[in-house]
Formats: C-alpha cells, structure tokens, sequence
C-alpha cells in the first residue's frame, strides 16, 4: 500500500512517533493529541488482537482507512461516516502576511472556535501536530482580536501533508478567510517539498466545489469508522 492508502498508520510510524502509543501491530494517538487509531498495511488476526488490548474490552478506536473496511465478527461499527481523501495536483500555496501562528497560548481560543463550528477533531495538545495558523480581526492595526478563523497540519505520511482544522467564525465568513488559510498553510508544505492533501465528508459538497477550485482533486474513497472492540 502506498503511504496515502494508510495515513494514519504512516504517520505514527514515521513523523508522529513521539505520539503515538501501542505496538508494531496496532497504533493510536495520545488521548489528549488526537483521536485516531491505526493498523497496519496487511492487517490480520494478531492486529486486531493487539488493537483490542490496546483500547480494552469494549473500547473504541477510531479508525480511518479505504473503504471499504472489514471487521472481525466480534468487533462492532458504532458510528460509520463517509469520506474523500483529496490531493494538491497543482501548486496552491500562497503566502499571506494577514495570518499568525498559532501555540499553545492560543488553545483555548481554538478550542473555543472548534466548538463553534465543528471542523472535525481536535484536541488541546493537536497543535503539536504542526503549523496551525489563525485570523484575528486588526485592532489598531494589530491583529490581536478574538480568533474568527484557522487552518493546520494534521497527519504526515511520508512525502505529504493533511491541511485540517479549517474553520471560520459564523461572524467572520464570507470573507474567503477559509480559502486564503488553505493556500497559506499549503505554501509551508509546498516550501519543505511536500504535497497538500486533505480529507473531507463526502456529503459536503460546498466545501469538495471549493478544494477542486483551489487544486484539490479526489483521490480515494475513505471511511471514518468509530469500532468497539469485544467485551
């Protein structure tokens, strides 16, 4: 399998190793990073096992790989959510000096502005994760005003980057914040010879118009799946 058809796990063995816990066989994020799990490439019998003791009899994992997945008749599928895994076939970054970066300082506020607009996951320590910058509305010709806006680096297979977090304040959108975040974080990908992807609900068509007009094509089918392993 190629890095892309297994993000999760590519990334936890490779840039995101500090984060990870579990064993060769069965992978997750710190709880307070994200909340993703992984398996590997070929997964067998002994992977499932090894996911099942690292989450616990009855635990859950969020899970998220090609669709479409096959589970052992003991684990159960609690939440199934289609999605699309899209890919930068173009340069699309763009510099733009109107957005700071964000740390740790700020995770209040992002948590706060996830809250408000529900982009996805994330968590207080997901920041680590990479460059996450943010839009605050100028005051005196500062930008120190409440956060309206932000866009970040998620997962890191080898060769790629996952844009994720983009989300704009209901008072601040239809500004085109949204977009001009998704080039600025793309221009530091592009800069360490990276290539942009994303991943999006495949019902939310808005927002897949939008990413095909910023360069973004399909790629691959995906499926987030939330499993419980057996009691």
């Amino acid at each position: 399998m190629e890095p892309l058809d297994n993000p999760v796990w590519h990334a936890l063995t490779g840039r995101h190793a500090e984060f990870s816990e579990g064993t060769s066989l069965a992978l997750r994020y710190q709880s307070d990073v994200s909340v993703f799990a992984a398996l590997p490439d070929d997964v067998g019998p002994d992977a499932w096992d090894a996911l099942a003791q690292l989450v616990g009899p009855g635990g859950t994992a969020v899970l998220f790989r090609p669709a479409p997945v096959t589970l052992p008749a003991d684990w159960a599928i609690t939440i199934r959510m289609e999605s699309l895994q899209m890919v930068a076939t173009e340069t699309i970054g763009q510099l733009d000096e109107a957005f700071v970066t964000l740390d740790d300082a700020d995770v209040p506020e992002m948590l706060a502005l996830v809250e408000r607009t529900r982009p996805g996951p994330f968590a207080a320590r997901t920041v680590e994760l990479g460059t996450y910058l943010g839009y605050r509305a100028e005051t005196h010709g500062a930008p120190v005003g409440p956060l309206a806006a932000m866009a970040g680096e998620r997962l890191h297979p080898p060769g790629f980057t996952e844009l994720s977090a983009v989300c704009t304040d209901p008072d601040a959108r239809k500004q085109g914040l949204a977009s001009r975040l998704v080039r600025a974080v793309a221009s530091g990908i592009e800069a360490r010879g990276e290539t942009p992807i994303l991943h999006v609900l495949a019902e939310n068509h808005n927002a897949i118009r939008v990413y095909e007009s910023l360069g973004f094509t399909i790629r691959a089918a995906f499926e987030t799946l939330i499993v419980q392993a057996p009691k």
